[in-house]
């Protein structure tokens, strides 16, 4: 008989959803400012002051949410868990890991069905997080540059002389790019998902509730 699992607590469905709009309004913004694609007429329409307010304030509501994510990694449930994303440390998560690669690179029909995240998709995860934090990381060191001597100039300022100004803007545009490929990709691999297992897995992000047969474990 279908079982009904709460995995997904609120805090891990409230920071999943501000990261999506985040990276959103960090993506365009971030990139009108690398790249103009509006002119003004005007000055008084303060275009790029606008676009430039705008990355700032997701960019602290982006650090905030990444932070609260991490937190829950020690105080949530065991599918929020920092451990669900290390499930190559056990011998079975290293076997459902090899499986479900397989299945992924079409070298292979088995699933490895899981209550929480699958093995590929939680490494995946665990690397997406370390791009989350570079990108703070480096946002925060090149905002850093416009108050000298100030807050962040003075925690972060050392990493843009040690890698180069310009490096670390190609760095933090190009990993803006890597997240826009990761996101097509995870919206691709959990529809995949949802429609191979068939356990709400589109469905679970907004109600928190995954649908599992119990032999399937």
């Amino acid at each position: 008989m279908l079982r009904i699992y709460y995995v997904w607590e609120w805090p891990v469905r409230i920071t999943h959803w501000i990261n999506v709009f985040s990276m959103f309004m960090l993506s365009i913004t971030g990139f009108y400012i690398g790249s103009p694609f509006m002119t003004a007429p005007d000055s008084s329409m303060y275009i790029m002051g606008w676009m430039r307010f705008l990355h700032f304030t997701f960019a602290y509501l982006f650090t905030v949410s990444v932070a609260a994510r991490i937190l829950w990694m020690f105080i949530g449930n065991h599918h929020a868990s920092w451990r669900a994303f290390f499930p190559w440390l056990t011998v079975e998560g290293r076997k459902n890991f090899i499986k479900m690669f397989r299945y992924y690179t079409f070298t292979g029909k088995r699933i490895s069905y899981e209550v929480g995240h699958n093995p590929v998709a939680a490494t995946a995860y665990l690397g997406i997080f370390a791009l989350f934090i570079f990108q703070i990381v480096s946002g925060f060191a090149m905002y850093g540059q416009f108050a000298p001597g100030g807050f962040w100039d003075s925690i972060l300022g050392g990493l843009n002389v040690l890698v180069g100004n310009q490096w670390m803007r190609m760095l933090h545009h190009g990993v803006m790019w890597l997240l826009i490929g990761f996101i097509i990709n995870h919206v691709y691999s959990g529809w995949l998902m949802d429609i191979k297992e068939r356990n709400g897995t589109m469905s679970g992000i907004f109600s928190g509730y995954r649908y599992i047969e119990p032999e399937d474990l």
